[in-house]
């Protein structure tokens, strides 16, 4: 990933000298569309000709020579990037959402002509939550300027282009810088879990993940803890014992811990981290399985998420933990029908060793709640195949234990353009999972189960608040966006660190005492 820069200017408008100044333009109807007075003579005679009408996602490169504006444009190119009819866009979620877009219509933009820096006009006529605009507009651009070529020749001439470099916003004020540093700080750990993803899984072991850990730690207020095999075995946490048993390469589970001064909630944040997952001796089809490399972004997303934090420094205190390992169907593997115990003495009947994340994380769920008292839990995974036949790639499985818990993170969802959708979690499900021979089985047959692999992980929890987001639909092949690109989205990330931000307002039930 190349850093791309974001800094702030007051100079003239007319006086940039960059490759481009992007102009955003709404559509009102049959009228002249709105725009800033320095374009607002182009824009009505592009308008008069049917060429260019401010209409959603709609683009156009002009040239400075060729602009009847009777000012003198300093920059190479001027990009005018459609925004829709915005009054009529509805709550600010979906205006946020709009700017995002044209952020990542931007990226797109630019690339076209390869443009490594450009000016950000924030338009004149957006008063009442310009900073936050501005915010979602960084955050689709930086999002949209993505590209991961870390396997790719050096001297590949073809793809030259290696992103914008520098985004320069024209206005000032502590609280729009705020914001948009807010959201490049989102915008970056996003690409984190994006990079992270992409790697191959010879290129990302559970090594990886502790490393990263480690990294991130010493070089910020986080402290990191990294547990090895011969301590997760004497911890019983035997879920993830159990998924390793068939791999050549040992499992580690990794806590980062942000620990403000008085503070008063805890959120514990659980990552699914399996590197690759071939099924097991449960063995997955052939066809498709490179994407199994994907299937640690439950824990990319909340590792991810730690960077973050550890910049925002948030008032609350936040601990992650991503139990990580392959699933492989080694002489050793775990086998169907095999009994084990997880950390917190429930044991359970495997029958499809391809049913393992939700193995993994009982365990670190279990821990982490027993370890860190948690006003809350929320555990992200790519954990079911059922969550993308009853939700698409539009939005993550919701379940939850805890309706106040639910509804902030739904709302978190809606703020960020990552969207959620609450299942139901009643006691037939958990019916679902009753065995003949032990407490629970890992699987309860084709019928709802996305829901049947939330209840799963509900009785590792007891009271307290905890929701689980079944990502599977939205990890990867997400819902095409101008700042989403194919491949890994990050998902998650961003939504987290939105309900972070709101949660110390939040009461979820009466403070336990810390441990």
């Amino acid at each position: 990933m190349t850093t791309c820069k974001v800094g702030f200017t007051q100079k003239s408008i007319l006086s940039y000298p960059g490759a481009m100044s992007v102009f955003l333009v709404a559509e009102i109807g049959k009228k002249q569309p709105k725009s800033d007075s320095l374009i607002r003579t182009v824009v009505k005679e592009l308008s008069a000709l049917g060429d260019f009408k401010g209409k959603k996602d709609e683009s156009l490169i002009l040239y400075p020579g060729n602009l009847k504006t009777g000012k003198s444009f300093a920059c190479r190119r001027v990009l005018l990037v459609g925004i829709g009819e915005i009054n009529k866009a509805g709550t600010q979620d979906q205006l946020l959402e709009i700017f995002r877009k044209a952020g990542g219509t931007i990226s797109q933009s630019a690339k076209k002509v390869k443009a490594d820096e450009l000016l950000l006009v924030l338009p004149e006529f957006v008063d009442d939550a310009r900073k936050k605009f501005a915010a979602s507009m960084v955050e689709g651009i930086l999002l949209g300027n993505y590209r991961f070529r870390s396997y790719k020749k050096k001297d590949d001439r073809k793809n030259k282009y290696k992103g914008l470099k520098t985004i320069t916003i024209h206005g000032k004020g502590g609280g729009l810088r705020r914001a948009v540093n807010r959201a490049r700080i989102g915008a970056e750990a996003a690409i984190s879990a994006r990079d992270m993803a992409n790697e191959p899984a010879n290129h990302w072991t559970p090594e990886h993940f502790a490393k990263f850990g480690r990294d991130l730690a010493r070089n910020s207020v986080l402290v990191c803890r990294v547990i090895g095999k011969n301590q997760i075995e004497k911890l019983g946490m035997g879920g993830i014992i159990a998924v390793n048993q068939g791999s050549a390469i040992e499992p580690r589970v990794v806590i980062l811990e942000h620990r403000p001064k008085n503070y008063r909630t805890t959120v514990l944040l659980v990552g699914k981290g399996i590197t690759f997952d071939s099924g097991g001796v449960s063995l997955k089809p052939a066809a498709g399985m490179e994407d199994m490399k994907y299937d640690m972004c439950g824990g990319a997303a909340v590792i991810s998420t730690m960077q973050a934090v550890a910049d925002n420094k948030p008032g609350v205190r936040v601990v992650a933990i991503v139990p990580t390992t392959d699933n492989m169907s080694g002489s050793s593997a775990v086998k169907p029908g095999d009994v084990i115990t997880h950390y917190n003495g429930v044991t359970s009947e495997v029958i499809n060793t391809d049913a393992e994340g939700r193995l993994i994380l009982a365990d670190a769920l279990a821990y982490g709640i027993e370890k860190y008292s948690p006003d809350c839990v929320i555990d992200l995974a790519t954990l079911t195949g059922a969550v993308i036949i009853g939700l698409g790639h539009h939005r993550s499985g919701l379940m939850s234990n805890n309706d106040v818990l639910a509804d902030a993170l739904s709302a978190a969802g809606e703020a960020t353009g990552e969207k959620v959708w609450r299942l139901p979690l009643d006691q037939e499900y958990s019916e679902q999972l009753d065995s003949e021979v032990a407490d629970v089985k890992n699987i309860g047959g084709r019928a709802a189960g996305s829901i049947t692999a939330g209840a799963y992980l509900k009785k590792f929890v007891g009271d307290t608040p905890w929701a689980h987001l079944d990502i599977a639909g939205t990890a990867w092949e997400f819902t095409k966006k101008s700042y989403i690109p194919k491949g890994p989205s990050g998902i998650g990330v961003r939504l987290l660190l939105d309900f972070i931000a709101r949660c110390s307002t939040l009461k979820f039930v009466e403070r336990k005492k810390d441990k």
